[in-house]
């Protein structure tokens, strides 16, 4: 099934949470609140930080409890970190080294969020229980709205 989603509104809404706060617990906690409720069918939405060089760790989230940390380099989040590229995924279970950490989850997108350096400091990670759920319509505008997040986020309060 595919959807329709309003990415013109999405990102207009996005942009009303950067210019409020910026600092990132909060603008990451509403910005995956509004990624769960703009796009249908998700199973799981949400940011995995890099807080140190090598390990992934939960950040803000919305959906059913999900893994803690994630070695970079392995899974669908620690792979699109090792590469600092998007990775969306049609079929989890055929992507070497997936991590499940809701075994109903069978598509995937992740998108690198940088710092101004360019480095990979967080990854917003979203899941659906179907496949092939993620188009490249959606990866081009879930990039422009990582982009957005990077341009303007303040990693110290």
């Amino acid at each position: 099934m595919k959807y329709t989603t309003d990415y013109e509104l999405l990102l207009a809404q996005l942009d009303g949470f950067i210019e409020s706060e910026p600092y990132y617990i909060p603008l990451l906690s509403n910005a995956s609140a509004l990624i769960y409720d703009s796009l249908e069918g998700l199973n799981w939405a949400g940011f995995y930080l890099l807080l140190k060089e090598d390990e992934l760790v939960l950040g803000p989230f919305q959906g059913k409890v999900a893994c803690i940390k994630i070695p970079v380099g392995r899974g669908v989040c620690g792979t699109a970190v090792a590469e600092n590229a998007t990775q969306r995924i049609a079929d989890v279970h055929k992507f070497p080294g997936h991590i499940a950490c809701d075994s109903a989850s069978n598509s995937e997108i992740v998108v690198p969020i940088r710092d101004k350096s360019g480095s990979v400091r967080a990854v917003l990670d979203i899941d659906s229980t179907e496949f092939d759920r993620f188009d490249e319509l959606d990866q081009k505008n879930l990039e422009l709205f990582c982009q957005k997040i990077s341009d303007a986020i303040t990693w110290e309060y």
